[in-house]
């Protein structure tokens, strides 16, 4: 099916088969892999949390394409300030002024800890922005060595892939030097069970054997995303901070994914953890698809890099900061965190409950709208079983879900719907869960 636009007389080719065909012949083999269906899923618009696909049906989105909507595809105040921004000037390069993302970068220092200064360099991505802290942190310290956690997700860039401690995000390229992984401190199939001493033990014996004993830092995620949704227990993050400052490092927190008022209970899933990073990474959400990233850093540790050239083309474009103001509007006035924290409560709540009835969940977790259902050929052995995943994951559109395969050994089914999703679609979210289960 053809469609032309009357706007702009350009045409569009809606039909299946030649979709797929155009991709296959004009995208790079890099650019083709991401694709976790054996069947293509082709979306043609999208509304608050549904998707429509190319013929006509609706879908409950619950990955928010990879975390990156938070309050709602084609929001309409998001796509207002994105629109009228757009009217007046497309773009704004950083070596000029622009009161946008000026503007952008107060009220998100507004969302930081009280008692700091704060402030903002505005990026493209996540992964650029993983980069720029690392940066940042090597500078200000005058120290090489890196601390991330195994099972963690930072980008797919040369900086944020040498961050990520998961092997199928790392390429046989030679990475970075200078990172370390410790043990991530996962309640459910950690390598020191369950607890948080063993893997603060494990953060410093990392320092004191794998290191120079001199750090630049260490980046955390609070909830580890790909990883398959995994939380930090309580004390680790403030623990494992500890030492790496005491070995000379910064606090660095990665809130591309759990930040921007997902995990319910705070705007920043860092604040449950009594700790004050120097340093902390976030995009995703902060655009609601918009291309968009930014470190906010406190700002002595962000002076190390005066003088030093960097510069991100696209970087606070003010079309992007125009919509990321209208997020941070929108969450507040619509009481997304709230929503996030009691929808999700009801989802992890019904999540339970089918665990009880399927013998393959191992583990159901989450906090807010971040969600995740592991499986498991065993339940006491906990032995991954990425076969029944794939299988249930390749059926959920058939019930009209999305849904994402995740976590290492990727047995994880995560759900991170935008935080828009309502009490009404619980029920009709686990019972589609259900047939997906009944059915393999």
């Amino acid at each position: 099916m053809i469609k032309t636009s009357e706007t702009t007389g350009l045409s569009v080719d809606w039909s299946t088969d030649a979709i797929i065909a155009r991709r296959n012949r004009y995208y790079a083999a890099s650019q083709r892999a991401f694709v976790p269906f054996e069947k293509p899923l082709i979306f043609e618009r999208g509304e608050g949390q549904y998707l429509w696909d190319e013929r006509g049906n609706r879908m409950t989105d619950l990955l928010a394409m990879n975390l990156c909507i938070s309050v709602g595809h084609a929001h309409p105040l998001v796509n207002a300030a994105a629109r009228e921004q757009a009217e007046d000037l497309q773009h704004c390069t950083t070596m000029f002024y622009h009161p946008v993302p000026a503007h952008l970068a107060e009220e998100l220092i507004a969302t930081m800890p009280a008692g700091e200064e704060w402030v903002v360099h505005f990026t493209n991505s996540g992964s650029e922005a993983i980069d720029l802290a690392l940066m940042m942190a090597r500078s200000h310290t005058g120290n090489h060595d890196f601390i991330a956690l195994r099972n963690s997700y930072h980008g797919p860039t040369y900086g944020a892939q040498s961050l990520t401690g998961i092997k199928s995000f790392r390429h046989d390229v030679g990475l970075l030097s200078g990172v370390f992984f410790a043990a991530d401190p996962n309640q459910y199939r950690g390598v020191y069970g369950e607890g948080t001493d063993p893997y603060l033990d494990d953060v410093e014996n990392t320092i004191s054997y794998a290191t120079t004993g001199n750090l630049a830092g260490m980046v955390i995620e609070p909830v580890q995303g790909y990883g398959g949704i995994i939380e930090m227990p309580k004390g680790y993050m403030k623990g494992a901070f500890e030492r790496v400052r005491a070995a000379g490092g910064l606090a660095i927190v990665d809130e591309v994914q759990s930040g921007f008022a997902r995990t319910g209970d705070n705007f920043w899933a860092f604040e449950e953890h009594d700790v004050i990073p120097d340093i902390v990474v976030m995009a995703k959400g902060i655009g609601n698809g918009y291309p968009l990233g930014a470190v906010v850093a406190k700002r002595h540790v962000a002076e190390a890099m005066d003088g030093k050239f960097l510069f991100h083309t696209y970087g606070s474009n003010p079309i992007s900061c125009a919509a990321g103001r209208a997020v941070l509007k929108v969450i507040k006035e619509e009481k997304l965190q709230e929503n996030a924290k009691s929808v999700g409560a009801d989802l992890l709540l019904g999540l339970k409950q089918l665990q009880n009835k399927y013998k393959v969940i191992g583990d159901v977790r989450g906090k807010g709208l971040m969600m995740a259902v592991e499986l498991v050929k065993d339940q006491r052995t906990k032995e991954p079983d990425p076969d029944t995943t794939a299988a249930v994951f390749e059926v959920t559109r058939d019930h009209g879900i999305v849904v994402s395969k995740s976590g290492t050994f990727r047995n994880v089914l995560r759900m991170v719907p935008p935080l828009c999703l309502s009490h009404n679609d619980v029920d009709q979210v686990l019972t589609a869960l259900d047939k997906c289960f009944a059915s393999v």
